[in-house]
C-alpha cells in the first residue's frame, strides 16, 4: 500500500511526535510504499533510509501554522491510497485533505494529543479559529482516526466523531549498550550529582500541560534531601534559569537541576525514577522510553498508563495522591526501584513496537480502502 505520512515539523524542539512519526513511517515503510513529508524553517531537502524516502519542504509565514507552497504544489500530484496527517491546527492538515479528496485516497489523522481534554481546552479560541480558517472541513472529512491509546480514542468519541477509531500506541526501542554507556558518561562529565545521590527525572516539554512548575514545588516540599530532581527538555513555556531561579526564590538550591535537551543525549540512564505529572498525554512516549531503560515511572491518571500499577513497574495516581507518592517511592530506596525498572523494561520491550503499529494500522487502511477506486 501507498502511504504519505504527512507531520509539520521533524524538528526535535517540537516534541514527542517528531520523532514517533518517523519511527511508525520507517515501520510502514517496511510493509509498503511509505513517504514522509514534512516542512522545514532552513528549505527544502530530501533523503532516503532505507525504504522510507523523506521529503521536507521550506516552511512559510507564518510559521506558527506550517504554511509550505511547495508541500501544497507536491501534494496536487501522485496518487496515494493513504494520506495520514500527524496533529492538529495546521495548514499542513489542509493540504492533507485537499490531496485525500483529489486522489479518492483514505483520509486518516493522528490527533497526536491535540484532542486531549486540557489541550483542546487550552488557548480554545486560537483553535476554534483555526478549525474555521487554517482546516476548514478537514475533521468531517476524515475517513478515520489513528489514536495511540484507548484514553485517546475515548477523548476522539468524546468531542462527538463518529468515524472509526484505530488504536496503534508508538513503539520504543531498545536502547543499545553503547548509547547507554555514552550517555551515562556525558551526563557524569557536567553534573557533579551522578554517582554520588539519586537522581529523578523529568524528561519532555517545559510546558503548562506537563505541570512543572507544581512538580517541582511537590518535590521541595516532600521528596528526601539527598535525592535531586534533573528537569532536561525542550524550553516553552520555561526556561532552565527560571526554573533554578525559581527554586533559589524558595531558598532550596542545589535540590533542582534544569538543562535545555538540545545537544544533550537522553539521561535515562543515570535516573533512578521518572516523573510526568502531566495534565494529559495521548501516549507519553518519555514514559515509554524510561521503562525501556529499566526506570519505573511515577505518572499521573491523565496519562494511559495505569499498567503501571498492574504491573508493578510504577504508579499511575491522581494530581491529589501525587505528592503522598513521591514521599513513598523516593523512600523505597534505589534497589527496589531498580526492581521495579527491570519489570518495566521487559513490559514494554514485548508490548509497545513499530512493527505491531505498522501492522494494526495497515490492517485499519485496509477497511478504509474498501469499496473505493484507485485513480489512473
Amino acid at each position: 500500500m501507498n502511504s504519505w505520512q504527512i507531520v509539520p515539523s521533524l524538528e526535535a524542539r517540537h516534541g514527542g511526535p517528531s520523532k514517533s512519526v518517523h519511527g511508525l513511517s520507517a515501520a510502514l515503510a517496511e510493509r509498503g510504499t511509505v513517504e514522509l513529508l514534512t516542512t522545514d524553517p532552513a528549505g527544502a531537502w530530501q533523503r532516503e533510509e532505507g525504504r522510507l524516502r523523506i521529503r521536507a519542504f521550506h516552511r512559510g509565514w507564518p510559521r506558527a501554522v506550517c504554511p509550505s507552497a511547495g508541500l501544497r504544489r507536491y501534494m496536487s500530484g501522485g496518487n496515494p491510497d493513504v494520506v495520514h496527517h500527524h496533529a492538529l491546527w495546521l495548514r499542513t492538515l489542509h493540504y492533507a485533505q485537499a490531496a485525500a479528496k483529489r486522489a479518492n485516497a483514505a483520509f486518516v489523522v493522528s490527533p497526536r494529543g491535540m484532542m486531549d481534554p486540557w489541550a483542546w481546552r487550552h488557548h480554545g479560541r486560537r483553535k476554534a479559529i483555526a478549525r474555521a480558517i487554517i482546516h476548514p472541513g478537514a475533521f468531517e472529512a476524515v475517513d478515520g482516526w489513528h489514536s495511540t491509546s484507548e484514553k485517546e480514542a475515548a477523548d476522539i468519541r468524546g468531542l462527538g466523531f463518529k468515524q472509526p477509531v484505530c488504536v496503534a500506541p508508538n513503539g520504543v526501542s531498545e536502547p543499545s549498550a553503547e548509547s547507554l554507556s555514552e550517555a551515562k558518561a556525558h551526563w557524569s562529565s557536567i553534573l557533579h550529582a551522578v554517582g554520588q545521590r539519586p537522581i529523578a527525572l523529568f524528561y519532555s516539554r517545559f510546558h503548562q500541560k506537563k505541570r512543572l512548575i507544581e512538580l517541582v514545588d511537590t518535590w521541595l516540599d516532600v521528596a528526601p534531601k539527598d535525592w535531586l530532581l534533573l528537569v532536561v527538555g525542550i524550553p516553552e513555556d520555561y526556561s532552565p534559569r527560571m526554573i533554578e531561579d525559581y527554586v533559589l526564590r524558595r531558598g532550596q538550591s542545589g535540590r533542582v537541576r534544569a538543562f535545555d535537551g538540545a545537544g544533550h543525549p537522553a539521561p535515562y540512564p543515570i535516573a533512578s525514577l521518572f516523573l510526568l505529572p502531566s495534565h494529559g498525554e495521548n501516549f507519553g512516549l518519555s514514559i515509554a522510553e524510561a521503562l525501556a531503560h529499566g526506570v519505573p515511572a511515577l505518572v499521573t491518571d491523565t496519562t494511559p498508563w495505569s499498567g503501571l500499577n498492574r504491573e508493578g513497574c510504577g504508579w499511575c495516581v491522581p494530581w491529589s495522591d501525587y505528592a503522598a507518592t513521591v514521599r513513598s517511592a523516593t523512600s523505597e530506596g534505589v534497589d527496589a526501584l531498580r526492581q521495579r525498572g527491570a519489570a518495566g523494561r521487559g513490559w514494554v520491550l514485548r508490548e509497545y513496537s513499530w512493527e505491531l503499529s505498522a501492522r494494526t494500522l495497515l490492517e485499519f487502511y485496509a477497511t478504509l480502502r474498501v469499496g473505493r477506486v484507485r485513480l489512473p
